[in-house]
């Protein structure tokens, strides 16, 4: 294979991951990955580092516009990335340490259990200020977030503590794995701290980025990181997920979900496959 048809290959591929992640709402790591390592025999390391910087990508444009709109929450994101931040190196420390037949099991769960996540009805929560939790308060973590029609919801949370802790192993499995780890961190944001979904989801995504720039440093420091891998991935990746919201906004979201959830579940058995056969 010359340069030319691998890099054209990668080019094609990181466009598809960006328009199923976006579709998915679960990122374009999740098929970076295989492709990379599955596909083009790329070693795993090589494909979590390019993966990271895909990740700063995607989540520095799409975060933007969230922050503009005035639905994040960055106080609170600021919050929970100290742990999501010290989770992140840590898990990328054990990575670049570690066979990538076990990364490619574990991989291969954790794209399991997003795959199932994203298909779970999400409940909307409203916790009124009033009823927040004292360290919420005293954190100032309560806030509001404009409505279509101009006005603000205000709310509060609760649980501070268990989703602070969630958000370490949310960052651990992002350096670990180098994924946005997006499904663990709205669990810790929407479940555990009663945060409105439409808050956890443009709060996460604007922590992302932050917490891959973490670990994508281990991996810059030990070579894992190759210009010539990441570029034609990030452009990929970032025409990929334009295209993906154009679609979403006229097609039937449940509807796509449920088929790419199929699709990722598919890419984790066969992630799992290969490590278990020490075939990466």
């Amino acid at each position: 294979m010359t340069l030319l048809t691998f890099t054209l290959i990668m080019f094609l591929g990181a466009f598809a991951a960006g328009f199923i992640g976006s579709l998915s709402g679960l990122g374009g790591g999740i098929i970076i990955i295989p492709l990379l390592s599955v596909f083009l025999g790329v070693d795993m390391h090589y494909a979590i580092g390019t993966a990271l910087v895909a990740v700063i990508a995607t989540s520095s444009g799409s975060a933007s516009a969230y922050v503009k709109e005035g639905i994040t929450n960055m106080r609170l994101g600021m919050f929970l990335e100290m742990a999501t931040t010290a989770g992140a190196v840590a898990g990328a420390i054990i990575s670049t340490n570690a066979p990538t037949s076990i990364l490619a099991v574990i991989f291969g769960i954790t794209l399991t259990f997003s795959a199932i996540n994203s298909l779970r009805k999400k409940e909307d929560h409203l916790v009124l200020p009033n009823e927040s939790s004292k360290l919420a308060t005293q954190l100032k973590l309560n806030s509001n977030y404009p409505t279509p029609t101009g006005e603000k919801v205000h709310y509060g949370m609760k649980n501070i503590l268990g989703g602070f802790s969630m958000m370490g192993l949310a960052g651990m499995m992002s350096g670990l794995l180098g994924i946005g780890s997006g499904a663990f961190k709205v669990i810790a944001m929407d479940t555990i701290m009663k945060v409105p979904f439409k808050v956890s989801t443009t709060t996460s995504n604007f922590m992302m980025g932050v917490t891959a720039i973490a670990s994508s440093v281990i991996y810059l420091q030990k070579g894992y990181i190759k210009p010539s891998i990441c570029m034609p991935v990030i452009i990929g990746v970032l025409l990929g997920a334009m295209a993906g919201a154009k679609v979403l906004m006229k097609a039937n979201p449940k509807k796509l979900k449920t088929f790419f959830a199929f699709l990722i579940l598919a890419l984790a058995i066969n992630m799992m496959y290969n490590g278990i056969m020490g075939n990466l």
